[in-house]
């Protein structure tokens, strides 16, 4: 037991069934990649962290992100190292896999570019009339696979409050 800080006693997880997390390699990172159509881009703006959930498409190395034309985001990224993330997580079992990758971010202003860009059918989360691309080079790419180790489902306890004695 232990006392949340609205002292609330809550029950721990018990962390005993077995699990197991794998290194995931480049080849199974950009597929996995590749069956998502959301992520997060983690960047700074005004010297404070910025995570923004986007749209994108893995394409030639590059991480595709639609963003209005002109945007903060875009302002922001331009020139800088960002990180990128997706996932799969089964919220029920703890089971999935996460991939990040890391690199410096541009604004494509090649016209072939943007045009290549523009077939993949991207959208903005919110759409908009006019859009420019942000493309982020994987330059690291790591990611991790997390399962239970036996083909049986893992049971977790109840969490939350205690009766009050």
């Amino acid at each position: 037991m232990r006392r949340t800080e609205a002292g609330m006693e809550v029950a721990r997880i018990d962390a005993s069934p077995s699990w197991k997390a794998e290194a995931l390699d480049d080849v199974e990172c950009r597929r996995l990649l590749g069956t998502l159509d959301f992520g997060r881009l983690v960047f700074t703006r005004g010297a404070l962290p910025v995570v923004q959930p986007v749209r994108f498409r893995v394409r030639n190395g590059e991480v595709l992100i639609p963003t209005r034309a002109g945007s903060k985001l875009a302002r922001a990224v331009r020139g800088a190292v960002v990180a990128f993330e997706g996932d799969c997580l089964d919220t029920l079992t703890g089971a999935g896999w996460t991939v990040t990758a890391v690199g410096p971010a541009h604004v494509l202003t090649d016209s072939d570019d943007i045009a290549a860009a523009a077939l993949l059918g991207l959208q903005t989360w919110i759409p908009t009339a006019r859009y420019s691309y942000v493309a982020v080079q994987i330059g690291i790419l790591r990611g991790y696979r997390v399962s239970p180790a036996t083909d049986r489902a893992p049971t977790f306890p109840a969490v939350g409050r205690l009766p009050q004695s």
